[in-house]
């Protein structure tokens, strides 16, 4: 009996990185779950499915677009046909937004950050509580980041972005507290994901250097934290956003 057993749920982003890693650490725990991400990434979730179930778990891929709310019911509907109820949802999926300073942001590069990385998240919960509150209560995980918590230099956009979902998370928990649905965020330092390796080792440096354990996190690590949150042994835990940085955010 793992602690995720008898639960079915949502992954957003689950074709690689983080959202890859919870879906597989939920399957581990005893979920079944309907991997998310774009059809173009059809590849990669289908990866993710096969991982899980020839682990021996039950997954299914759905694509979608997370800045469409079109796609987030169907999303939604599509937990309810394949597995009958709709108990957690990571909102994992997200684009990087950066390497600029403010005011040299284009306005359609802010845009199409917040429309991803926060409504997007937006538009994941309201589908998600919608139904939470008719299935009787769930547990609602964002993906935040160490940028949502701090101002990180030529991160405008998504730094934006992050703080607005870790507003939104907080909002959500309150709200909906007494409706037994939890809502909580992780907030990830520097990982292992594509964002990582394609960078060089001089930025990798610079933004590891806020670190006060100097290695790269892996997406591993992370799912850990998710799975946790998402589960019954954090049945206290609510509006929290928990960061998974390696100390970036304690000061240095």
């Amino acid at each position: 009996m793992g602690s995720m057993t008898g639960r079915a749920g949502v992954v957003t982003g689950a074709a690689s990185g983080i959202g890859r890693a919870t879906a597989i650490r939920a399957a581990q725990e005893g979920a079944r779950v309907l991997v998310a991400d774009l059809e173009s990434a059809r590849v990669g979730g289908e990866e993710t499915v096969k991982i899980i179930r020839d682990a021996g778990g039950e997954a299914d891929f759905q694509a979608c677009d997370v800045s469409r709310a079109a796609d987030h019911e169907a999303l939604v509907a599509g937990v309810l046909d394949r597995f009958g109820s709709l108990d957690f949802a990571h909102n994992n999926a997200g684009i990087p937004g950066g390497g600029r300073l403010l005011a040299d942001v284009e306005d359609e590069d802010f845009d199409r950050v917040i429309a991803v990385n926060l409504r997007g998240v937006f538009l994941g919960m309201k589908h998600q509580i919608r139904q939470m509150l008719r299935g009787g209560g769930g547990s609602i995980v964002n993906t935040a980041s160490n940028a949502g918590l701090r101002g990180v230099k030529r991160l405008g956009p998504y730094t934006a972005a992050k703080h607005g979902l870790v507003g939104l998370t907080k909002n959500a928990a309150v709200e909906y507290a007494e409706d037994h649905i939890r809502v909580n965020a992780v907030a990830p330092g520097t990982i292992m994901t594509g964002f990582a390796r394609g960078a060089t080792p001089e930025r990798l440096a610079q933004i590891m250097k806020p670190q006060a354990m100097q290695r790269i996190g892996e997406a591993e690590e992370v799912a850990a934290a998710v799975v946790w949150l998402l589960s019954d042994d954090a049945s206290f835990v609510t509006g929290v956003t928990l960061p998974v940085d390696a100390g970036s955010v304690a000061g240095w």
